[in-house]
Formats: structure tokens, sequence, C-alpha cells
């Protein structure tokens, strides 16, 4: 198995964290895994990107080329546009649907929106909503990665497992904070997938 996948938000939006969980579930099921960070402008609210490559065989590059990525995962709707040429024809594109409106000419959301529905294979959710349900709109992230998560190729159990080590310095509580944010992502997949 081979999951070539982009990561695309803004800075401050959890992008790394994301990276890290799908690291860590990848690791703990003996793949290979090769990653690629560009931080842009990150901390004035730039562009975040990564291309993290997972796979059963060894990975020679950590770049993903044009038309080859499996998975767009994106915390910001504007910025998963911006890597669709990436995308292979049967790639899905998972995006939250709120917009961080970093810059003074952002296009109406809803043209955004349209361009993502236009993509054959898409998911997008209002992953801030269901952030704050869980019990923080900052866990808005890991919502999403569980939405990916059905495209992942990985046991759901893994990234359970790796969401409880990537936050387990923080306590408890936060860990299962990002449990729920995790399972409200997958469960809005499970129930609204066509």
């Amino acid at each position: 198995m081979k999951k070539d996948i982009i990561l695309a938000g803004v800075g401050g939006q959890g992008i790394l964290s994301i990276a890290a969980v799908i690291g860590y579930a990848a690791l703990e099921e003996g793949m290979y895994l090769k990653q690629s960070e560009v931080h842009g402008m990150s901390q004035r609210g730039g562009d975040v990107m990564s291309n993290l490559r997972i796979s059963h065989e060894e990975i020679a590059s950590d770049l993903i080329p044009f038309g080859k990525a499996d998975l767009i995962i994106a915390v910001e709707p504007l910025e998963s546009l911006r890597y669709l040429p990436y995308l292979s024809n049967e790639g899905w594109l998972i995006s939250a649907s709120k917009p961080l409106e970093n810059i003074p000419n952002y296009p109406e959301i809803e043209v955004v929106l349209d361009a993502i529905r236009g993509i054959p294979h898409h998911i997008i959710l209002d992953a801030d909503v269901m952030a704050k349900d869980a019990g923080s709109a900052k866990a808005s992230n890991i919502v999403v990665l569980g939405a990916a998560s059905l495209f992942l190729g990985m046991e759901f159990s893994k990234l359970e497992a790796a969401v409880n080590y990537i936050f387990n310095g923080k306590g408890e509580d936060i860990v299962n904070l990002n449990l729920r944010a995790l399972r409200a992502g997958k469960e809005f997949v499970d129930h609204n997938q066509e």
C-alpha cells in the first residue's frame, strides 16, 4: 500500500500536527515515511503545505509529482484549490468549509466551495462547528483528519493511538478532546459519503 498526501492550510491551523499523527500511525504500521514541508510566511497567516508519502515499500523521493497525490487534506478551502494540480484523477479532496480570509481579495466562499464541489471525489465539512462540539475549535484540524481517515489505508485505531501519543504531553483532557474530534470527522464521512 502506498499513499501520497498533500496537507494544505494556513500557518497556525495545525497542518504539522496532522502530519505528525499520520506519520506516527504509519510508522506503527511498519510503513516507510517521507515528508517535505513548506512553511511560507506561516507566522503571518501564509500558506503551509506538506508532502507526506507513506508506503510499505521504500520511498525514493519526499516530493509528490503533479497528478499523483491520492489525497489532499485541507484545513482551509482556498488552500485546497492551490494544490489541485497534484491530485490524481482518482484522488480525494477533503476540506474544511470555513475560510481563513488572510488576503484582502479572498474570493467569495461559495465560489471556492463550488470549485471544490466540481472535484469528482471531495468531502467538505464544517470542521469548526464539529470541533467546538467536541470541546474546542482548535481541534478542527483533527476533525478534518478524522474525515480523511477512511482514505488513508490504515486502521483507525492506529490513528487514535497516534493522537494519544502526539498529544499526551498536554494532558488527558487534550488527548480526549482530540480523540473526540478525530471520531467526529470519521463519523461525518461514515454518515454522509455518497
